[in-house]
């Protein structure tokens, strides 16, 4: 996924001034032009032992993130694409210690740097998984280990313009403080402080990530809901849409998944032995199958044509959960291919849905993310900058690109994420069609007509247009008639695209 054509204006924006500005708001303007040709950037935050690292290997597709507790888990890891498999902890001082991957491919346990001197650690892999997608993993949040949850706290939600440390490298910074999405991972239900910590979250991050727009619920180990033989996505259901009108105004969605399931189809971690060892478990009479998946211990230690060595692993890769999904599988078709039985699987872990969302509710909007970004950063620099003239320039050239018609998908994200976050209440209907207007390019899904031809589509744009206009100048206080007029150009905009042959982009 190259850069889209919002984000290559900013950059040419910073190409321009770049070079005109002084030493100090130059250096900033050409980072910010490095960080628009990098990938999407997502920080994975959640509780210790939430399933935050099993989802980053998930996402990777290999087991490269320790998901034991341990000395790694309380550092902040990003995962970026590189040619070749290397890990970097990075000092507080800005020096950089190589390590290899430990003989199982994973991040070692030990980095050989006192923790207190570590500011992140960077992970470089060949994964395609990577190529347009940065992982950012995060040390656990209200951890009963208060240096644990300190240590994340710090990084991530410390409060004041300048949430870290004074002495903290800037590619730390930029590793948190720049991540475009979140993807918050929590398990059972959400309690006040997840709450706080997604709020807290925009404090640190990008303008256009943090909201509802750009963060994203992982309902994670759904499994554990329900017995061990039970199906949990009748109960998940319900209880996910529960999760979705808790967190409605900090999360875009909330996504059921088992993380473990995900992980092990994901990373290629089940073998042509372990689908044979399942499958002579799916040969055993019904009434011993019941009896091994009752429990854990059961599973483990009742005498078994099963090795206990290969059903110890098995609970490693599947848990009773999937044990039991797979075995059931195999008993109703002995014949099942084991690169079916992994697909199967793969559905089961709900990992399908979240990857879809990701490409809708992230990847789609690479490009306004970045673009608001950097747009956001520019706005930083000159207010920040002590060289007035800087100032203006900067400034004047922003505003030039924010008069261009195909800017206004950032100033309806602005406004979208305003009424989304409640800053400004609308009624219901018209925060949900601000919200599609801003989240999509698809007329027809937008004005909510999904066989309308162009000709019913212009006219539905424009009587949108007109009404947000009479609600901005009719009854509306004055914050609502701000949105209310950009709605009102943004489906005028969507109408003038569809007469001339294209789509709102």
């Amino acid at each position: 996924m190259g850069p889209g054509p919002l984000s290559v204006r900013v950059a040419a924006l910073c190409d321009e001034v770049g070079p005109r500005v002084g030493p100090s708001a130059q250096a900033q303007v050409f980072g910010v032009r490095r960080r628009l040709d990098e990938p999407l950037r997502v920080a994975i935050a959640g509780r210790l032992k939430a399933g935050k690292s099993t989802l980053v290997n998930a996402l990777i597709g290999r087991r490269v993130a320790p998901t034991e507790v341990g000395e790694c888990t309380r550092i902040v890891t990003q995962f970026r694409y590189g040619t070749a498999d290397r890990v970097d902890v990075v000092r507080r001082d800005g020096h950089r210690v190589s390590l290899p991957l430990d003989e199982s491919g994973m991040i070692p346990q030990r980095l050989g740097v006192a923790r207190a001197d570590i500011a992140f650690v960077d992970v470089t892999l060949t994964s395609d998984h990577l190529r347009d997608l940065t992982v950012v993993d995060t040390p656990g949040l209200s951890s009963t280990n208060t240096a644990v949850s300190a240590n994340a706290q710090r990084f991530l939600f410390s409060e004041g313009s300048a949430p870290f440390d004074d002495d903290i490298d800037d590619d730390s910074v930029g590793a948190i403080s720049g991540a475009e999405a979140i993807i918050y991972v929590f398990t059972q239900s959400v309690r006040d402080d997840d709450l706080q910590a997604l709020e807290a979250f925009r404090s640190v991050s990008a303008r256009l990530a943090s909201n509802p727009i750009n963060s994203l619920g992982l309902f994670n180990k759904v499994d554990k809901l329900v017995g061990a033989m039970a199906d949990p996505w009748p109960v998940v259901g319900p209880l996910a849409a529960d999760q979705t009108k808790v967190l409605r105004r900090v999360v875009s969605d909330v996504v059921p998944a088992i993380g473990l399931l995900a992980e092990t189809t994901e990373a290629g971690r089940l073998t042509a032995a372990d689908c044979e060892a399942l499958r002579t478990l799916g040969q055993l009479p019904q009434s011993e199958r019941l009896v091994l998946l009752a429990s854990v211990d059961l599973f483990t230690s009742r005498e078994c044509v099963v090795p206990r060595e290969q059903r110890e692993r098995l609970l490693r890769l599947l848990d009773l959960y999937g044990i039991g999904f797979a075995i059931a599988q195999l008993a109703a078709r002995p014949q099942l291919a084991s690169g079916d039985l992994v697909r199967m699987l793969f559905q089961a872990s709900g990992f399908p849905r979240l990857k879809q969302t990701l490409d809708q509710a992230f990847r789609w909007r690479t490009d306004a993310i970045k673009a608001g970004w950097g747009l956001s950063s520019l706005e930083k620099v000159a207010s920040h900058t002590e060289r007035p003239q800087d100032r203006e320039l900067l400034r004047d050239a922003i505003e030039r690109v924010l008069q261009q018609p195909e800017y206004h998908r950032l100033r309806l994200l602005e406004v979208a994420q305003q009424v989304t976050t409640g800053s400004v209440e609308l009624p219901e209907p018209m925060e949900q069609e601000l919200t599609r207007l801003a989240l999509s390019n698809d007329a027809q899904w937008i004005l909510n007509l999904p066989s309308a031809g162009v000709d019913q589509l212009v006219k539905a744009a424009l009587e949108a247009a007109t009404r947000w206009r009479v609600y901005a100048v009719a009854g509306a206080s004055p914050a609502q008639s701000r949105v209310a007029l950009v709605a009102h150009r943004g489906f005028y905009l969507l109408s003038q695209q569809m007469r001339a042959g294209g789509g709102m982009r």
